[in-house]
């Protein structure tokens, strides 16, 4: 019941953004700018389609897993040699979108609990501006060092990933003190300087901790959805849009497949897909770090 409810939110959602970008279509070809649009959509090696299937793709994994869109993103586009601060501007932009759309389907469904957005989200709004203009500096002037660094944190994050594969489920333990403000700010700097993160350290810890899973899901995803507005209003004011055709291609990626997410959570088999993208991500992290390396 949770679950069709959930999927009908996002449905709603999926529709209303579709119609708009319908409209939108269409009043391009009826003005004559349709093959304008699709010439500026082929640049950049068509860099926008393959941002359409990493949308996709990413979204199939946030879906069944309950994270990994920003690391699959993140270590798909410097797999792809794009810029570090381009990176995170374009995934935070295209998250603003797809994480309102989760937020609203678990407001919905009553899995938030306000006192928990509100411990995390400030001090992870702090984190964020701090992150995104720590990286507009290091990711212009230092972008091999940045991108390096930024493999090794994927390189990691996928450890943790195919670690999930193994681990057998644990009886649920007392609940642990967790200083919410310190891992609100980390995870805020850590997910907007690194393009993703927060779902792996701040849902993991909550859960690790004990908290009541579907509340530390709910109010998670509500606190990542304000860190992410601000990383890109941030990004914004301190790059511009010079990336436009990523965001869109991961915006529209992600919108497709996100009212289904929640009915493929019930059908994918979870262990496989941790050993999957355990692996995908930490292959395409290591060369990555070989390029920034040795050439």
């Amino acid at each position: 019941m949770i679950i069709s409810r959930k999927i009908q939110i996002r449905l709603n959602v999926f529709f209303v953004t579709a119609a708009i970008l319908l409209i939108g279509v269409v009043s391009m070809y009826e003005m004559g700018y349709l093959d304008e649009l699709l010439n500026i959509l082929a640049k950049d090696h068509y860099i926008f389609y393959w941002m359409m299937l990493v949308g996709v793709f990413a979204e199939i994994v946030a879906g069944s897993m309950g994270m990994g869109y920003g690391v699959i993103c993140t270590t798909t586009l410097l797999f792809l040699n794009i810029p570090p601060h381009i990176v995170s501007a374009s995934i935070h932009s295209a998250e603003s979108f797809t994480t309102a759309a989760g937020s609203i389907s678990h407001i919905k469904l009553k899995n938030v609990s306000k006192s928990l957005v509100k411990k995390l989200a400030i001090p992870a709004v702090i984190g964020a501006i701090i992150g995104a203009v720590s990286l507009t500096y290091l990711g212009e002037y230092y972008a091999k060092i940045t991108k390096t660094i930024i493999a090794f944190y994927t390189l990691y994050l996928g450890i943790q990933i195919l670690s999930n594969a193994f681990k057998e489920k644990q009886n649920r333990a007392m609940k642990k003190k967790t200083n919410l403000t310190r891992l609100g700010v980390i995870g805020g700097f850590i997910d907007s300087f690194a393009g993703g993160g927060w779902g792996p350290l701040v849902t993991g810890t909550l859960i690790k901790n004990a908290f009541t899973p579907r509340f530390a899901v709910g109010s998670s995803t509500v606190a990542k959805f304000i860190l992410t507005i601000t990383a890109a209003v941030t990004f914004f004011f301190t790059l511009g849009i010079q990336h436009w055709n990523i965001i869109l291609g991961l915006l529209i990626g992600g919108i497709i497949t996100a009212p289904f997410s929640a009915m493929l959570t019930a059908k994918l088999p979870v262990k496989k897909m941790f050993l999957v993208i355990g692996i995908l991500v930490i292959v395409m992290s290591c060369i990555t770090i070989y390029k920034s390396v040795f050439k």
